[in-house]
């Protein structure tokens, strides 16, 4: 048993270099493929609606008269656009003419580019329930595995 009371580093180091661990000799090995959601796990670039943030589809530029999926609102504006910057002149980043009042509403700005966000990918497959369906869900697999049967 130690003669000391505090073991905290710093404290003495010298009289208990013998205690310490030895460092393991070579390379550790590391896993094979993307572990959890660091650098190298799967990624995709998606466009969300700003107003309730829906995932939309995306091909290339966001058409004029484009409005989201599941609240309606229109996707061609400055609240959706990248360059959207409310601490700049005109709160654009880029050079404006003139400024849009309203960035929730529809304009016919040209400079419009969607903004993209990455996010982390499901590469995980659809969890199997007891009867056979798959689901992709972990939600749902809980809920299916512990329902009554009917």
């Amino acid at each position: 048993m130690p003669d000391r009371k505090y073991r905290h580093r710093g404290y003495q180091d010298e009289e208990r270099h013998d205690e310490r661990r030895a460092p393991e000799s070579g390379p550790r090995e590391r896993p094979e493929g993307p572990r959890g959601r660091g650098l190298g796990a799967p990624t995709v670039t998606v466009f969300r609606c700003r107003m309730c943030g829906v995932r939309q589809q995306l091909s290339g530029s966001v058409a004029l008269d484009a409005v989201c999926t599941s609240c309606g609102n229109d996707l061609h504006t400055c609240s959706n656009c990248i360059h959207f910057d409310t601490s700049r002149p005109k709160e654009c980043r880029k050079p404006v003419p003139v400024r849009v009042t309203n960035k929730t509403r529809r304009n016919a700005c040209e400079l419009m580019t969607p903004n993209t966000v990455q996010e982390f990918g499901s590469d995980r497959p659809a969890v199997v329930t007891p009867d056979g369906g798959a689901v992709s869900s972990q939600r749902a697999a809980f809920d299916a595995l512990f329902s009554k049967k009917k």
